[in-house]
Parts: C-alpha cells; sequence; structure tokens
C-alpha cells in the first residue's frame, strides 16, 4: 500500500515507517524542516516538505494514497495556540487533502480522555485536549473510513506488541514503539474502520485485541 504520514518526524512515526518499510509498504512523510529529510530516508521514507500552519494545497504535496496517518503535533513546549493550529486544523487540512484526492481511509493518532467533561489548571493542556477532541470529531463526521487511536500516557520504553484495547479502557501507558505497530496493524486491516478506541498496554497480541473489538 501507499501510505502517507503527516507529522513524520515524531518518535511514533519514527517508528513506523521501517515497520512499514519492511512489511513492503511505500511510505512517504510530511515533514516541516529540510534538515529533517536525511533522518527520515534513513527509516526508507520518501520526505515530503511541507508546513501545516503555513503551507497551502497538501493535497497536490501529499498526491495519491491508500491510507493517510495523521500523527502530528504540536509537542512540548509549544503555546496554546499551536495546539489548534498543529493539532486540531493540521488534521482538517489532511482531511480536506484526502477528500480532494479520493483517498478514503484516515487513521488518527490522538489521546485518551479528550472528551471527558473536566477542568483543566493548564490553560496550554486544555487547549491540546480541546483541539484532539475538535481533531476527532472533525473526522469521525467526514464521510472517510477512520480509525481514531487514543493511548494512554507515551513512553520510550520498548514495544512487546501486547495491548489492552476498549471503547474506554483503564488509564495507563504504552511505548510509542507499539502503538506504532497498531498503526501498521490498522494499515494492513482495512477492514477495521469506523473504529474510535483507548488503548494501553496489556496481555492481548494486537491481533487478538482487534479480532475481540470487531466483534
Amino acid at each position: 500500500m501507499d501510505v502517507v504520514i503527516v507529522g513524520a518526524h515524531g518518535t511514533v512515526a519514527m517508528h513506523l515507517h521501517p515497520m512499514l518499510k519492511e512489511r513492503g509498504h511505500s511510505v512517504r512523510g510530511v515533514i516541516r524542516k529540510a534538515e529533517q529529510r536525511d533522518e527520515l530516508n534513513k527509516t526508507g521514507a520518501e520526505a515530503i516538505l511541507f508546513d501545516l500552519e503555513n503551507d497551502a494545497d497538501l493535497a497536490t504535496a501529499i498526491g495519491q494514497a491508500d491510507v493517510v496517518v495523521f500523527a502530528a503535533g504540536a509537542g512540548p513546549g509549544s503555546g496554546k495556540a499551536r495546539k489548534y493550529t498543529v493539532d486540531r486544523d493540521g488534521a482538517r487540512k489532511l482531511i480536506e487533502a484526502a477528500k480532494t484526492n479520493g483517498i478514503k481511509r484516515y487513521i488518527m493518532l490522538s489521546a485518551m480522555g479528550v472528551d471527558e467533561d473536566r477542568a483543566y489548571d493548564d490553560e496550554v493542556f486544555a487547549a491540546y485536549v480541546d483541539a484532539k477532541a475538535q481533531a476527532d470529531a472533525a473526522l469521525r463526521e467526514s464521510g472517510l473510513d477512520y480509525a481514531i487511536i487514543r493511548p494512554g500516557r507515551l513512553t520510550d520504553d520498548e514495544g512487546n506488541g501486547h495491548i489492552s484495547v476498549g471503547k474506554s479502557v483503564a488509564e495507563g501507558e504504552i511505548p510509542r514503539e507499539d502503538v506504532a505497530a497498531i498503526i501498521a496493524y490498522l494499515v494492513e486491516h482495512p477492514e477495521l474502520m469506523n473504529l474510535q478506541f483507548e488503548v494501553t498496554s496489556g496481555k492481548q497480541s494486537i491481533s487478538e485485541a482487534f479480532s475481540a473489538i470487531v466483534r
């Protein structure tokens, strides 16, 4: 399959590129900085230089694909405004690009608990949660075939391929490498459509977990 990943220099995406390449897929990654190109190419992904916040016509930049993945985020240290311009508006921009190009499948990397009605003392984190929730809602309402992944706290531990997944799961953590493996699994299983789920580390293999969730 031809896969386009937005936010391709992020840690999850950098795990994902070689996974997809090893399975025979074509991988193109959207990055904002030219200096990231060489590092991306070493993972087997072809770099697409595009600034989600400032460049126009993402549809032309990405071209045709079988599936798009949104793994971008403003990241730690960014202010309230960028939570909206990257995490929300960037996701919306990819939705429109996919629709323009006739790409039917969209995988979103979101976060656990973003739909919860709760107050946050940190206004930047509150903006992040709100931006993620709005992005997810836009995808659900887009008419595209989607999978919205809502992981628990992300760690840099080595992945072990064992997860707990469901519409709602207990708070916990999960290695970024395992999140990448989940995305790779979803890429290869187009029958898993219109799913929104939370996920943490657990006891089931990825294939076992998704066999159960779709019953």
